[in-house]
């Protein structure tokens, strides 16, 4: 194995409909919102169960742009997790907004419950960002319980989340909007950036398409504050509409290597952060162990990859630091220090899958 993610084993399958898709596009002569962007808009958002799909530059862009059209802004509170690689905090930070950051579960490393619905009841912040994190949703009814009791919107941060579903409902269609990366390492990617906002909601997909085209109210008339060139190409539009209907079975293999890990790994010093059944898309297999670094090379002299996401908590980034709220998140720390990824990825084979197992059993920690 060669990374955590073989994106050129990924591809290689692909690559005669990849080809196909980028022709087309090229013989339409129309680059940018054309029919590939309004025709993957409306996959998407059937996909999602979601009325609306506004397809943008990036996932960083959607969560920003989902956020202004949520009406969020300026000095208002946005509440979000300090674990999930600086993605929620630049877009807080990019309309102005102040992040509130709550702890993590030590068991998912997903939103502590508890302390969100503190922080909520505390600081009656403008929006929470529900982050579902390496694939494993949130406990989505409990945070619009939460939320609803302060009056406040909530967005789903479903980057790594693409297809899991949960109580019947899939990721993206429970918040006022759902913000999807398109990142080439997603369960749904593109060969470049592009990202999407899906929303029940008419008048947010309106202020949406806005505000990926300058603010627009048609052309060159720029009525709403706070709009940029955040417009996902034809060509990223063309290729996710072909790879979308084999997003399921992707999904399924993913579940299924990440069962083997379960079953497999007994090392006493790692524990694993997986969930279970549809809400979990194993977007990433992380576990948890405190001699992070021992583990990591003893994988690695036996050609097994791992990453780590993410080593730094976002109230620590030096970037962010002068304008972070002091809270304590102990255990955003204490993941932050043991957390690492193993190699998960649908072209992964069952023996690669069975080494992976056998080097981190064999670990002699």
């Amino acid at each position: 194995m060669q990374a955590i993610n073989d994106l050129g084993r990924h591809t290689l399958p692909l690559r005669a409909e990849i080809r196909s898709a980028f022709e087309a596009v090229l013989d339409s002569g129309h680059f940018i919102l054309g029919r590939e962007v309004a025709a993957f808009e409306e996959e998407f958002a059937t996909f999602c169960r979601a009325s609306r799909c506004v397809a943008v530059a990036n996932g960083t862009d959607a969560l920003e742009l989902g956020l202004r059209a949520c009406g969020a802004g300026a000095g208002d509170q946005v509440v979000t997790v300090a674990n999930a690689g600086l993605y929620a905090t630049t877009a807080i930070r990019a309309i102005d907004a102040r992040p509130v950051y709550v702890d993590v579960d030590a068991a998912s490393g997903l939103v502590d419950l508890a302390d969100l619905a503190d922080v909520c009841r505390l600081h009656r912040p403008r929006a929470v960002i529900a982050t579902h994190l390496y694939g494993r949703m949130v406990d989505m009814p409990a945070v619009l319980r939460i939320a609803a009791a302060s009056g406040t919107v909530v967005i789903e941060d479903c980057a790594q989340a693409h297809g899991a579903v949960l109580d019947g409902r899939p990721a993206g269609s429970w918040g006022a909007a759902g913000c999807f990366s398109f990142y080439p390492t997603k369960n749904l990617g593109a060969l470049g950036d592009a990202g999407g906002v899906v929303t029940a909601d008419d008048g947010i997909a309106a202020r949406l398409r806005q505000l990926r085209q300058y603010g627009w109210r048609v052309r060159y008339d720029a009525a709403m504050p706070g709009g940029r060139n955040s417009r996902m190409d034809e060509v990223q539009a063309a290729i996710l509409r072909r790879l979308l209907p084999r997003l399921e079975g992707w999904n399924e293999r993913r579940r299924a290597i990440a069962e083997a890990f379960d079953r497999g790994l007994r090392h006493p010093h790692v524990r694993s952060l997986a969930g279970t059944g549809e809400s979990y898309v194993a977007h990433l297999y992380v576990v948890r162990c405190r001699d992070r670094a021992g583990l990591k090379a003893h994988l690695g002299g036996r050609g097994i990859p791992s990453d780590v996401h993410y080593p730094i908590p976002d109230d620590r980034q030096a970037a962010f630091a002068p304008c972070v709220p002091a809270r304590q998140l102990p255990v955003t720390a204490a993941l932050a220090a043991e957390v690492l990824t193993l190699p998960c990825f649908p072209e992964m084979e069952d023996a690669e899958v069975a080494a992976v197992i056998e080097g981190v059993n064999s670990w002699p920690a």
